[in-house]
């Protein structure tokens, strides 16, 4: 065993060694006649081969790990192809001890050749070039016309009977083997001679063989009839709409005098409007000016005058604050007078009685002094002393008096200051009560302002509707201009004039055919070319380019907003 060499055309070498692993598992199997298990060379040979064959211009997926290579995704596509193939790859899955993408391919693999439906599966996957190209670089095997001759080979596996033991941890571990070329170098003239059944079973199964083959190009040949028939229909209804289509521009023709001079009228007229709006919107712009200047100038003067009466309203409550506190003191003060006025009343009661006991002694004294003449002269000097002492006391009731009498003077003057404060704080609190009026005024004034603003407001929200209006009229003016420019119809490009794609600059070949906008008349691939929108000049969704398509939507979308 020897690795495969490394020549110029793989591709090439790649499909030769599969027809010869093909032929070989073939003529092996058929001379064999018996079931073939997993143990057989010629058949490990076949799966190492078409191994190589998926491998070949592989996509290397990147992972955390690394870069890994797995033939896994595109045989998985068939499931979505092949909907009768959902058991083959649930059973890879859920196969135990596959912990790899190859071992689960490998394991889809031998299935697909236990139910002899490798060639229909590998067929549907190799029809779909779009969906091998995620997988598959370009010049890879499988996405060029190398794949489709392999498709046509493995038809003749169906022929072979195989009972195959599928183990998960023997198809991880398999290293990608190397092919063996042993198998296909081996002289046929030293090989024993079969006897006559053996030949004849062998006749016999080519005869089968031949017959698969048969069969399967006939298939192909009622496929390609199909085909034929269903684009004869496709061209005969494509001849149709083109007439109508024809017919229809003409009669668009006709229409499209109509329009441009609809067009005009609808100008001039949009025009006139516009000019007339745009005039009024300048008035309008104006007097808002003018009328919001006036309220500036008024809510200025306003908010000066409420300034100065907050200002008068703070120095007339602090006074207020001193009156009551000066009030309050006075008030502490005709408690300490009563107070003492009080005392001083009761301190002249008890003078009095005093004055009133001395009176009674100096009677009984008297009355004494008139019994007892002649103690008079012992006496006279204790008369003296309490003369003296009445005297005191009558000096003593005088003081009193006369600062009782200038009590009741402070006091009076207490009350007229009394009065006075509580005339003060009457007053205040007028002053007080016109501030509050004053202060509603100002929130009527604010309340004022504030409608003002709404209707300024919304005097702003009518220009910016009248511009919108403006805009669209515009927009639509540039729709009538642009279906016009599409009814005059864009410069049909013919076939023949293109030979690449306009956007990607692909070229054009079998697989990638050319399609035309039908709103700029380029001709475009079909990945360039996959939407469809309503036309003014078509009556259903047709086929435009990505360019035509995003101006389109951006169009509809600001004409909708």
């Amino acid at each position: 065993a020897f690795p495969l060499p490394c020549v110029l055309d793989k591709r090439s070498n790649l499909l030769s060694m599969m027809k010869l692993s093909i032929k070989v598992l073939i003529q092996s199997s058929l001379s064999l006649g018996r079931t073939l298990d997993s143990e057989y060379p010629p058949l490990q040979q076949f799966f190492i081969v078409l191994e190589h064959c998926l491998k070949h211009g592989l996509k290397a997926k990147k992972s955390f790990i690394g870069q890994n290579k797995s033939i896994w995704g595109p045989l998985e596509l068939v499931e979505k192809l092949c909907p009768e193939s959902v058991n083959i790859a649930t059973s890879a899955r859920d196969l135990p001890g596959i912990k790899t993408g190859l071992g689960r391919a490998r394991a889809w693999l031998h299935l697909a050749l236990m139910q002899k439906t490798v060639a229909d599966y590998m067929k549907a996957l190799l029809d779909r070039k779009d969906l091998l190209s995620e997988f598959y670089d370009s010049g890879a095997l499988m996405v060029e016309e190398e794949g489709a001759v392999i498709g046509g080979l493995l038809v003749g596996l169906n022929v072979i009977d195989a009972n195959l033991c599928i183990k998960g941890e023997d198809l991880d571990s398999q290293v990608s083997a190397v092919i063996d070329f042993s198998l296909y170098l081996k002289d046929p003239a030293k090989s024993e001679t079969p006897k006559n059944d053996a030949k004849m079973t062998a006749i016999l199964d080519q005869k089968h063989y031949i017959e698969e083959l048969n069969r399967h190009l006939s298939g192909t040949v009622t496929d390609l009839q199909a085909k034929m028939d269903s684009i004869e229909k496709n061209n005969k209804k494509l001849s149709e709409e083109l007439t109508a289509a024809t017919d229809r521009i003409n009669s668009l023709r006709e229409e499209q005098e109509q329009l441009r001079k609809e067009n005009e009228t609808i100008l001039q007229s949009s025009q006139n409007k516009e000019e007339a709006a745009l005039q009024d919107s300048q008035v309008e712009l104006e007097t808002y000016k003018q009328t919001r200047q006036g309220l500036d100038e008024m809510y200025n003067v306003v908010w000066k005058q409420y300034k100065e009466e907050k200002r008068i309203r703070q120095e007339l409550e602090r006074e207020l604050e001193l009156q009551v506190g000066l009030k309050q003191e006075m008030e502490v003060a005709m408690r300490l007078l009563e107070k003492d006025t009080h005392e001083k009343q009761d301190t002249l009661a008890a003078l009095r009685l005093q004055l009133d006991q001395v009176k009674t002694l100096n009677l009984q004294m008297f009355h004494k002094a008139q019994v007892d003449a002649q103690e008079y002269t012992n006496s006279e000097q204790e008369r003296k002393q309490r003369l003296n002492l009445l005297c005191l006391f009558s000096v003593l009731r005088l003081g009193l008096e006369n600062e009782l009498r200038t009590e009741r003077e402070q006091r009076q003057s207490l009350q007229k200051a009394l009065q006075q404060e509580q005339d003060n704080s009457i007053e205040l609190r007028t002053q007080l009560q016109q501030l509050q009026g004053l202060h509603a005024e100002l929130q009527d004034l604010k309340h004022e302002k504030r409608q003002l603003q709404q209707t300024c407001g919304q005097q702003e929200q009518a220009l910016q509707e009248m511009g919108l209006h403006l805009s669209q009229s515009k927009l639509k003016m540039e729709d009538f201009k642009e279906v016009n420019k599409a009814l005059k119809g864009h410069a049909w490009l013919k076939d023949d004039e293109a030979t690449q794609c306009k956007q990607c600059e692909k070229e054009f070949s079998i697989a990638r055919r050319k399609h035309h906008c039908r709103n700029c008349g380029d001709i475009y691939c079909n990945c360039c070319s996959s939407n469809e929108l309503a036309l003014p000049s078509y009556p259903r969704p047709v086929r435009v380019c990505d360019v035509c398509h995003a101006l389109l939507l951006q169009r509809s979308s600001s004409t909708a907003s």
